[in-house]
């Protein structure tokens, strides 16, 4: 599938150090398009998409960022729509572990740190991205939760801010849809990559609570990445050009 090998400039993955984050740029790369990267803690984790990019015969470079400092932002969006002649696609796929705790256990300052994290970040990346956006017709997919549908106890410090991001992508959507911008959201459920692997791997999630968790999904399994990215590069192609203003949960059924 070359659903971007005809698209001018780049996908700007934001995130593209995670889990999910990498499968969503090697997708990208597998389907014609080049990607600017970002990290923020460990540049080696690039080096997967680095690799298949070179193997593809396609164009990667990373960079890295701090989303909660809006100037760096704003430079590394020019940066990047600079060294590919154009941003075509933003994906949101960044976010830093998040403990899970019951809403009465999260300190306010800790709240209000993570609304900055994952709303005000976003937000900054959108608004430093949409000129370049604007010159392609182009469009967003942010990576956010289907804990926004239905909510598991002791997530509400990552859905919350996650719901005002969505709140923005149909914002966005409203808005920009007049220079043919689209913006949709991903919701991902249950996963073995990305954040419920880190959950996981901090013992946060113990074997019963992940059986419980399977019972709650229709389909009584765990998605992974691949699901992700999939979903992500179906919303960001010509086949979903009509779409817009969307959320599609990846969840096994979890919210129905």
């Amino acid at each position: 599938m070359d659903d971007f090998a005809h698209r001018s400039g780049a996908t700007l993955v934001l995130g593209a150090s995670g889990g999910l984050g990498g499968a969503i740029a090697r997708m990208f790369l597998d389907r014609g398009s080049d990607v600017a990267l970002t990290w923020f803690r460990s540049a080696s984790k690039l080096d997967p998409v680095l690799g298949a990019a070179e193997q593809a015969g396609r164009r990667a470079r990373g960079w890295q960022l701090d989303l909660s400092d809006a100037d760096q932002v704003a430079r590394v969006v020019a940066q990047a729509a600079a060294e590919f002649d154009g941003i075509h696609t933003l994906v949101y796929a960044a976010g830093p572990h998040i403990p899970m705790r019951h809403l009465s256990r999260v300190a306010p300052a800790d709240f209000r740190a993570q609304l900055l994290d994952d709303t005000a970040g976003f937000f900054a990346a959108a608004h430093a991205a949409l000129p370049f956006l604007r010159e392609r017709a182009g469009n967003i997919v942010a990576v956010t939760t289907a804990a926004t549908v239905r909510f598991p106890i002791r997530d509400g410090l990552s859905s919350a801010p996650k719901a005002a991001v969505e709140a923005l992508i149909r914002g966005i959507a409203a808005e920009e849809g007049r220079y043919g911008i689209r913006a949709n959201c991903v919701g991902p459920g249950m996963t073995t990559d990305g954040m419920a692997e880190r959950l996981i791997a901090a013992g946060e999630l113990d074997e019963h609570a992940l059986e419980v968790a399977r019972g709650n999904i229709p389909l009584r399994r765990f998605g992974d990445a691949q699901d992700i990215a999939e979903a992500v590069c179906f919303l960001a192609s010509d086949r979903a050009d009509f779409i817009s203003g969307q959320k599609l949960d990846i969840d096994g059924g979890y919210g129905v």
